[in-house]
């Protein structure tokens, strides 16, 4: 079982915690200062979003927050790797993915306050809905990716690809490993990525499997790999890669992001009821940020006078999402039925009409 929980011999890293640059010899990548300027830049701002929708649920703000905190490399990484004509079908944590896709930080917000289901459009940002359902998104991508074949939208430099991302928990769920064998009978081009951060809720890794993760791919006859989900430069090799292996007609293939929650599941769990400080604590030693940050110094690619613009950046932008919060209006009372049905409905018309009507007993209609 230590392969499961320290990373494995099998693990690809091209950034060491402590901002050392290794290389790899099947996944490497050449980085620019300029583009590691920008990996570094993503994180920062992603991870400040994501601390202050975490302060504002505290706040009595938005009725539930899904941290990512810790998971800034993984989802950066991979989403970096997407081309605009790729899809990608998240969970309910991927913040970071929807930053990549050029989705505001604030269109997050009704989701978790409970006034819309997400206000971005799916088709044009090629980024599907937050999905609640855990590991449902699997099949979704899979349904996806097999049109894409379908269509004769892969097999060459021009193809398309799809990505699904899930946790740990996930794979334990039917619609992961259905989503496996429909995505390998009909070699679909579908890249999995499991963001493996060691807890599904309060239960480890190693009571959901005996194996490692990624190597839950050989039964289903296609590649699985483990990369450092801490190491954002791995992370955007392997996702490249697995990417444009499933453009050319090479899918699918699984990833297992080996990273860590270093907050809690949601803002209505608890984790120090059931993981040890001593483990969040070594797991701060291998902060995806901090590692960047290290060697952006060492190869003098920044000065004090960038961090310090970046974290500007960041707090202006934390700024205008709590604006954005506070004063996010409430929905009409009608809005619970107008979304329900595409076209109308006797029945549900009746019962909006009955409620409305119940509604506007109260004094002002607001209660």
């Amino acid at each position: 079982m230590r392969a499961t929980d320290e990373g494995g011999a099998d693990l690809v890293q091209l950034l060491t915690p402590e901002g050392e640059r290794v290389t790899h010899p099947d996944f490497d990548i050449d980085i620019t200062g300029e583009e590691l300027r920008g990996l570094y830049r993503d994180m920062v701002l992603v991870r400040r979003v994501d601390r202050e929708a975490n302060a504002l649920q505290r706040k009595g703000q938005l009725g539930i927050w899904v941290p990512l905190l810790g998971q800034e490399a993984a989802q950066i990484g991979a989403g970096r790797a997407l081309r605009p004509t790729d899809m990608a079908f998240p969970s309910y944590r991927e913040h970071g993915i929807a930053w990549t896709r050029g989705i505001k930080p604030t269109d997050l917000l009704g989701i978790f306050r409970g006034t819309d289901m997400g206000t971005w459009d799916p088709v044009e940002h090629r980024f599907h809905p937050y999905t609640i359902v855990i590991g449902n998104q699997v099949l979704n991508a899979a349904g996806y990716a097999m049109g894409q074949k379908f269509d004769g939208k892969v097999g060459d430099a021009d193809g398309e690809a799809t990505i699904c991302f899930f946790g740990d928990g996930a794979t334990s769920q039917g619609d992961v490993h259905e989503g496996f064998v429909w995505a390998a009978v009909y070699d679909a081009p579908l890249v999995f990525f499991c963001q493996n951060n060691q807890w599904a809720i309060s239960e480890p890794t190693e009571r959901q499997s005996r194996l490692p993760l990624y190597q839950r791919a050989r039964g289903y006859g296609f590649p699985g790999i483990r990369v450092d989900g801490n190491d954002v430069l791995a992370t955007l090799a392997v996702t490249r890669w697995a990417l444009e292996e499933c453009r050319q007609g090479n899918g699918p293939i699984l990833i297992e992001a080996f990273t860590y929650r270093m907050d809690a599941h949601t803002t209505s769990d608890d984790p120090s009821r059931y993981r040890l400080s001593d483990e969040l604590e070594l797991w701060k030693l291998k902060d995806p940020i901090e590692r960047v940050k290290v060697h952006l110094v060492k190869q003098q690619w920044a000065d004090q006078a960038f961090f310090e613009s970046i974290e500007a950046e960041a707090e202006q932008i934390a700024v205008e999402l709590r604006d954005y919060c506070v004063n996010l209006p409430d929905p009409p009372a009608e809005r619970i039925f107008s979304e329900v049905y595409a076209e109308g409905n006797p029945v549900l018309e009746a019962q909006r009409d009955e409620f409305l009507a119940y509604h506007a007993g109260f004094a002002g209609g607001e209660h």
